[in-house]
């Protein structure tokens, strides 16, 4: 069993983990809201950040035990393995924040576990069902919340045909806060249990949960306290990126993006499926610009964060592989 002092600092390193993830997808939450200046900045991230924390109180721990125990062998973890898997994430997280790309936290921290994982005991370590999953929602999740937010905006053309364009506008302007606050409370869902996961399957590794994997009340409160501070950091960065540079957003599309999200990111955490906040509201986002014209998308802009959705899991795999190594050889 590992020193208490290694353990509380291990935990440090998640929660530092679940921090930069709040960080690194502020943008999801809040650039539709900025971009279509419903809200200023420092106003946004304060709504998204309320409903990022608030949202133990709506949804189950399904994705959390996915991390645990459905990416790899929650027997074949020890705390070599989880600082790996945190390093890998934490490296490639905080280089695709320094370049402006709104890569996925999530997939990060999965390749991270993977490569450790790996590095430790092979492929034998992998669950290749929780895997599968996972990567199904890399492709799912984008293209329902596209399919979706592309189907809000029909609807809501029609629904509103016969207002006019200020009409439409001010209600719209509304809305969006609702629509914000439903995306930010489905990324604090999904996103918050992932870093419980990994934090779970350490004390569980270390014999404190029990023979049970349950995920403890402080655990899940901590996790949802991180990522809400680290969304009130902000990531200007990549809300530039996601504010404007795919397509210029108004509020009735702002609506439609953030609702078309919401609803992935919803059905997505009661499945227990870690999918990418960053892939949904692209997808999202791509959608309502298409539906206006497929010119009105910045393709260029779109198809290099799609590259940098399938190189998040093995960049960040290699780095955890690395990392497990090199803290094995110390460790010695």
């Amino acid at each position: 069993m590992v020193s208490l002092p290694i353990l509380i600092a291990l935990i440090g390193v998640a929660l530092f983990f679940d921090f930069l993830n709040g960080l690194h997808d502020a943008a999801n939450s809040i650039a539709t809201v900025v971009s279509t200046r419903v809200l200023k900045p420092q106003h946004a991230v304060l709504w998204a950040a309320f409903f990022n924390f608030v949202a133990f109180a709506v949804f189950g721990v399904h994705v959390a035990e996915t991390i645990g125990k459905g990416i790899i062998d929650a027997h074949v973890i020890d705390p070599t393995v989880i600082f790996g898997a945190l390093t890998g994430a934490i490296v490639w997280n905080i280089v695709t924040w320094v370049l402006g790309i709104p890569s996925s936290s999530s997939h990060a921290l999965v390749g991270g576990l993977l490569g450790a994982g790996m590095a430790k005991a092979g492929s034998a370590a992998v669950v290749w069902a929780g895997v599968v999953k996972t990567i199904a929602g890399i492709f799912a999740a984008p293209v329902l919340g596209m399919a979706i937010a592309l189907v809000l905006v029909l609807v809501v053309a029609w629904a509103c045909i016969r207002m006019t364009p200020i009409g439409v506008d001010q209600r719209f302007r509304r809305l969006q806060l609702i629509s914000a606050a439903l995306y930010s409370l489905g990324h604090g869902g999904n996103d918050a249990q992932k870093t419980m996961g990994i934090i779970t399957v350490l004390l569980f590794s270390q014999g404190l949960l029990g023979p049970t994997f349950h995920v403890p009340l402080w655990v899940v409160l901590s996790c949802h306290l991180a990522i809400a501070l680290g969304t009130l950091s902000g990531g200007w960065r990549i809300v530039h990126t996601m504010g404007s540079k795919i397509t210029r957003l108004t509020p009735v599309q702002g609506f439609c993006a953030e609702t078309g999200g919401a609803i992935t990111l919803f059905g997505a955490t009661a499945l227990g499926i870690p999918v990418s906040s960053t892939h949904t509201i692209t997808g999202s986002v791509i959608g309502v610009g298409a539906a206006r014209r497929l010119s009105a998308v910045r393709w260029n802009v779109a198809s290099s964060i799609v590259v940098a959705w399938f190189i998040t899991i093995p960049a960040a795999g290699l780095i955890a592989a690395a990392t497990y190594f090199v803290t094995d050889l110390i460790a010695r």
